[in-house]
């Protein structure tokens, strides 16, 4: 059985709202997962003193997501970004392997 912490989106049109959910890798976005970690609203708020940047609410249980990465769930990737924010994975990054760029083909 293959798990994966992954989003299960919620909420309105242009409104969205996600559970961080645990669920198992074969099973749709929205069905019924084995636990719910915790919330994400991506919606920035402004902060409650008023003055500095909008946030994004994210509450998780981490001792629960530490659990689950410790038996062997799968993050996602935007759960990945989200559990990296919070400090319990090392963040992944996109960018270009070294070396690749000055690599090129010759004689084509």
């Amino acid at each position: 059985m293959v798990l994966k912490i992954r989003l299960a989106r919620f909420g309105k049109r242009n409104r969205p709202f996600y559970n961080i959910v645990v669920a198992q890798a074969r099973t749709a976005r929205n069905s019924k997962p084995l636990e719910v970690l915790g919330t994400y609203d991506p919606i920035p708020k402004p902060p409650p003193s008023g003055e500095g940047k909008a946030v994004k609410d994210i509450r998780l249980d981490t001792s629960r997501a530490k659990y689950w990465l410790g038996v062997g769930a799968q993050p996602s990737d935007p759960a990945w970004r989200l559990l990296s924010m919070i400090g319990l994975l090392e963040p992944k990054y996109h960018g270009p392997s070294p070396g690749v760029e000055g690599e090129r083909t010759e004689g084509r």
